[in-house]
């Protein structure tokens, strides 16, 4: 399964230099069989691209990542072992986390386990780290996400303990944001120094030319909005349809909002869809690929993000580089992670009609009210790269 080297091999080779090629390499262990869309597999996607190319650590590594499906990577220096039943129910996942995992583990006998995906697993490992990314143990449920996502709903109250079980047992914590941090060490009592924030390192977008997913041709006096994002209610899409539905109610015809749900997706988006598709400046372009996305980013005029639940908020961050005018969530996610942002407004998530004053501010050329976000300091332990992250990760 895995490539060594024979020590045998090493005997007449020379030595210091021929010795270190010639001796058995560490293992470095990736979980994350769970994450298989949005930002999480962003991150994935990110995090084995970053330890292909880095020799420094591959030379020294074998590294093992463990993955949904191996069709959906393809990296010349990763072992991938698939594990596609994972997903398929709770009872599983903890089966394989708490042990399966432990059996592969002893087999391994892995330097560094890196978790991906929330769950601090029963696993053997001489050093053992965690990736927070669920924030769902610090939401305010509602009514809603019982109706259209009871998975949610239910997770906000016992996801908490999910982080409880093993997260004392790792050498490190790892979250995207400082005000992420405070709520760990307040909640499991871990110190400071646990609890790595972690900025994502997320790729330059590929301009690209738009499928015909998009379809509809925008002139160029129309403003358009973008918000890309998976279908869950906590994403908030139904603010941005009723604060368009209010603007073509005041009149403003020349704005083009896109979102990225066709209603095909889950209940959620069918009652979205099915509620406000007589808006016509809206368009329901469902799901697009990365570089779609990153297109979009090129000809829209204006991101919106009102999400009300976020580690970090991709979008956001990716859409900094364009300098363009964002209105988001006036939340501690957004402050975040909008940090070096030139043109931003905050609105309350829950205010239809403070967002379509604010879409007809830029419908209307007028930027007066955005604002830069000035830079935030962040405490130690901090990475900004995971060149950053796997130093830290792998020499403490």
């Amino acid at each position: 399964m895995i490539n060594r080297k024979d020590n045998n091999a090493c005997v007449g080779e020379g030595f210091a230099l021929e010795l270190q090629n010639c001796l058995p390499k560490k293992v470095l262990v990736i979980s994350a069989v769970n994450l298989v869309e949005g930002g999480t597999l962003t991150i994935l996607r990110n995090c084995l691209s970053f330890l292909d190319t880095a020799p420094e650590i591959y030379e020294k590594y074998d590294i093992i990542a463990l993955v949904h499906k191996k069709d959906m990577f393809q990296y010349k220096h990763i072992t991938l072992l698939e594990f596609p039943t994972v997903k398929s129910s709770w009872f599983l996942r903890i089966y394989y986390e708490y042990w399966k995992f432990y059996k592969l583990s002893l087999s391994l006998n892995p330097f560094l386990w890196l978790s991906l995906h929330d769950i601090s697993p029963n696993i053997k490992a001489i050093h053992k780290a965690v990736y927070c990314h669920n924030p769902t143990p610090f939401y305010h449920s509602r009514l809603i996400d019982l109706i259209y996502n009871p998975k949610l709903f239910l997770f906000s109250y016992f996801y908490k303990y999910l982080y409880q079980i093993n997260i004392s047992t790792n050498d490190y914590v790892i979250v995207q944001q400082q005000w992420l941090r405070n709520a760990f060490q307040k909640m499991y009592s871990l110190s400071a120094q646990k609890v790595i924030v972690a900025y994502p390192n997320e790729k330059s977008c590929m301009h690209k030319m738009l499928n015909n997913k998009l379809g509809k041709s925008v002139s160029d006096s129309i403003k358009i909005f973008f918000f890309p994002s998976l279908s869950r209610p906590f994403k908030n899409f139904e603010i941005v349809c009723r604060a368009s539905e209010l603007l073509m109610k005041n009149g403003y015809t020349n704005f083009k909002v896109i979102l990225t749900i066709n209603g095909e997706e889950n209940a959620y988006a069918k009652k979205i869809v099915g509620r406000y598709n007589n808006v016509p400046m809206i368009d329901f372009c469902g799901r697009l690929s990365y570089e779609d996305v990153c297109r979009m980013y090129d000809i829209a005029s204006c991101l919106i993000f009102p999400s009300k639940l976020e580690t970090w908020g991709l979008p956001i961050s990716e859409f900094i580089h364009y300098e363009k005018p964002m209105i988001i969530s006036d939340l501690p996610y957004a402050h975040e992670t909008a940090s070096g942002a030139k043109q931003v407004a905050f609105f309350d998530p829950n205010n239809a009609k403070q967002l379509a004053d604010l879409m007809q501010k830029v419908i209307n050329s007028d930027v007066s009210v955005f604002n830069p976000v000035y830079r935030q300091k962040i405490d130690e332990p901090y990475t900004s790269s995971w060149k950053e992250l796997f130093n830290k990760l792998l020499n403490s």
